[in-house]
């Protein structure tokens, strides 16, 4: 399948499990690499899997794939407990992997905590388990079933918050420490995957979550989405996933030219300089302003917009103003023609 093809780009070796004897010896080894008559060992690729249409038509791909892209092709299922019976749903789903020939296969459950609402919360415990079960397997790359949909969904999300561009830029191909995360469905619709699934007889299970107007995605889901197609015509869906590419392009140049421009902005000592940060386009401005309040100790996911512009303000609009506390316990204060931001 085209949407796979990614994995033929060269994957890092796997990590070998932590805590084993052995992954301390190879720590010490030298690396001199494998033997001339030894292969390397295939890489291991798993595929978070809920048992929704989406997930495991990328499963049953990933199966078929799996011996022509020269990997090994395992699953791991995250029971959120969130409903009753979860825990033998998530059973049902794992068995159905080990029928596709997945192997290894895991379930694992998680408590999913109330940071940042239900949502967030999910993604989070989510997302750990996976971590942890990728360090456990030593799996190069976790394949994730977000779709063109998904895209769409999280670019109008964004919108709604008023977020910058990095937001509208969705999620991205690869992602995560050494591009763990893989999503090669991005570019297909959520009806193909589904209608994979119907081809194959697969059984797929519809999480009542998806439909519950509890959350917001739910309602951008089955209201947002449908009423702007219906008031704009039909390919909202496929203009808001490539306006997140678009974004994704732009937002990643003013990076990285934000990234050239924080060396520029310091004097001898290293401190920020407000004159020439003054002289700095405001998109790179805040940028630069933004990394060096996550490089002082606050929390990434914590620091929003707001918080820059106010930052922003004791270089732009300077008039006397006390410091600004940021997330983290960070403090950012204008001394004399110098802008201080550290931990408070």
């Amino acid at each position: 399948m085209e949407a796979l093809e990614s994995l033929r780009e060269p994957l890092r070796e796997p990590r070998r499990p932590q805590g084993r004897p052995e992954a301390a010896a190879g720590a010490m080894a030298p690396a001199t690499g494998p033997a001339p008559h030894e292969r390397p060992p295939t890489p291991l690729v798993l595929v978070a899997c809920s048992g929704g249409a989406d997930s495991m038509a990328l499963a049953s791909a990933l199966a078929f794939e799996a011996p022509k892209l020269g990997v090994r092709a395992g699953a791991v299922t995250v029971d959120h407990g969130l409903q009753s019976g979860s825990d033998l749903r998530a059973d049902e789903v794992a068995q159905r992997l080990r029928e596709l020939g997945l192997d290894p296969v895991e379930s694992v459950a998680v408590t999913v905590g109330r940071d940042g609402g239900p949502e967030a919360a999910a993604r989070d415990a989510r997302y750990a388990a996976l971590d942890a079960a990728a360090e456990r397997h030593g799996a190069a790359a976790i394949l994730l079933g977000h779709t063109r949909d998904d895209q769409a969904e999280t670019v109008l999300l964004g919108l709604a918050r008023g977020s910058g561009i990095r937001s509208l830029s969705g999620m991205a191909a690869v992602s995560g420490a050494g591009g763990r995360y893989r999503r090669p469905f991005l570019h297909l619709d959520r009806q193909t995957a589904r209608k994979a699934c119907m081809v194959q007889s697969l059984p797929v299970w519809d999480d009542p979550h998806n439909a519950d107007p509890a959350y917001t995605r739910s309602r951008l889901r089955h209201e947002g989405l449908p009423a702007l197609e219906k008031a704009l015509g039909k390919g909202v869906v496929e203009a808001l996933a490539r306006t997140a590419q678009l974004s994704r392009d732009d937002a990643d140049a003013l990076d990285a030219w934000a990234g050239q421009a924080a060396a520029s902005v310091r004097d001898a000592a290293g401190c920020l300089e407000c004159a020439k940060l003054h002289e700095l386009p405001p998109a790179v401005r805040r940028r630069v302003l933004r990394r060096a309040a996550i490089d002082a100790g606050a929390p990434a996911g914590s620091l929003f917009a707001r918080h820059i512009e106010e930052v922003d303000r004791l270089i732009t609009g300077w008039h006397g103003q006390g410091a600004i506390n940021l997330p983290g316990k960070v403090v950012a204060q204008r001394q004399g023609g110098r802008l201080v931001i550290r931990q408070g």
